[in-house]
């Protein structure tokens, strides 16, 4: 279980990250190479090479938050972004889970239009 809402943004970052990097670094990787602001509140995803470990860095009223997961048998699914680099809530929560996303099969629902930020 994470400590995280479908409520926030989530976004992915494409390229493989260094996992021996904390907040300091991964906020510099917000920075520079997402273009994002790290304390916006939103949910800032890393994959290492061989996609066995990933980090979520958020920032939380009034300090970093990070959620690390290593996986000790398989790989993430890197999944599908859709514009602007943003992952949903169902496809990280799958993620998480081990789920293949491309199996997967989503029913229709109905979904607020996206706010532009």
């Amino acid at each position: 279980m994470t400590p995280f809402t479908p409520s926030q943004r989530f976004f992915l970052h494409v390229e493989p990250t260094d996992m021996r990097k904390s907040f300091d670094g991964l906020c510099g990787v917000v920075s520079r190479e997402l273009g994002r602001n790290p304390t916006s509140g939103d949910v800032f995803v890393f994959l290492n090479r061989r996609r066995t470990h990933i980090k979520l860095l958020a920032w939380d009223r009034n300090g970093f938050v990070l959620y690390y997961k290593r996986l000790e048998k398989g790989t993430f699914e890197a999944p599908r972004l859709t514009a602007g680099g943003a992952l949903s809530w169902p496809n990280l929560m799958l993620m998480l889970e081990g789920v293949s996303l491309r199996t997967a099969r989503f029913r229709k629902r109905y979904e607020l239009p996206n706010k532009v930020a």
